[in-house]
């Protein structure tokens, strides 16, 4: 595979023949530990899409990203901004199988997978980019900053805007809400990405009710 994007007779008119090129991958890094692919749910309308890190055990289940504990907080922290997970977002991962035990992948895995994740991107066309994580923030911007230093921060890629935020399974690990913590700062991190999801829509900013918490 070609390092920064599928070659260009390898590009895809359309989601549906990228997804089912993706199903049928049996040379992918990780296709020898038995997982299967998953690859998105959402809308492949949506003006959002958010890029996790790779799938775990439910998720290779149910062939779904975001469909464990993670998920359903990821869920929630986006119902909190008034986005429907399934509407008004479009949720992928940065590596397409669930490494063995829930490992995190490898930079060789997370290159592998890249083109593949940014034809995606290429076809879904968000507007705004959230990167769940430093998984996603590595395959997408390079960075090797923490999520910790750059979480919460607007970077420009391919003409649109990106965000990377905490993984829900960190909020899950630490569940203080306290000024400062993992889960008071993804709600304002999430508050923001709202308001750039409204500015560029041309929509009146009305922002979320402050009463709203995120909870696991």
């Amino acid at each position: 595979m070609p390092e920064d994007l599928i070659d260009e007779a390898q590009r895809f008119e359309a989601l549906p023949p990228l997804v089912a090129a993706m199903e049928a991958l049996t040379d992918d890094p990780l296709a020898a530990h038995g997982t299967r692919i998953v690859i998105y749910r959402g809308d492949p309308a949506a003006r959002l899409m958010l890029i996790g890190e790779a799938p775990g055990a439910e998720e290779d289940r149910l062939g779904k990203p975001f469909v464990g504990r993670s998920g359903k907080l990821l869920d929630q922290i986006l119902r909190a901004v008034a986005l429907d997970p399934e509407r008004d977002a479009f949720v992928t991962n940065a590596v397409h199988r669930r490494p063995p035990q829930n490992r995190k992948p490898t930079p060789d895995e997370i290159a592998w997978y890249r083109p593949w994740l940014l034809e995606i991107v290429r076809l879904v066309d968000p507007q705004v980019i959230v990167l769940v994580g430093g998984v996603a923030v590595q395959s997408v911007l390079g960075e090797k900053r923490g999520i910790t230093k750059i979480r919460g921060q607007w970077f420009e890629w391919q003409g649109r805007r990106v965000m990377p935020i905490f993984h829900p399974a960190y909020l899950l690990r630490n569940a203080s809400r306290a000024p400062g913590s993992p889960k008071a700062l993804t709600w304002i991190d999430i508050q923001e990405v709202r308001r750039v999801l409204d500015e560029a829509a041309g929509a009146e900013q009305t922002g979320p009710d402050s009463s709203e918490e995120i909870t696991p």
